[in-house]
């Protein structure tokens, strides 16, 4: 299980992919989306630009990613 701590109201998909370096690059995203389940809180995602809110659970082949609430304020 992967964590992913933010601090704004939600990440996008394709952010949460990028930063647990499942995909190299935002290119890849689309074409991935086609090609492997990526399952989010339990239904198969297919949008790149999907909003991300902690608490969610993204899974990728067998790898869990968690969205959390980041214990920093940036103020």
């Amino acid at each position: 299980m992967m964590e992913i701590p933010i601090h704004t109201e939600f990440i996008t998909l394709q952010q949460a992919l990028k930063l647990s370096d499942v995909i190299a690059s935002g290119g890849m995203v689309k074409s991935f989306l086609q090609d492997v389940n990526v399952i989010v809180n339990g239904s198969r995602a297919k949008e790149r630009g999907k909003k991300l809110y902690p608490g969610d659970v993204v899974t990728v082949d067998g790898l869990q990613i968690v969205i959390t609430r980041s214990d920093h304020d940036n103020n």
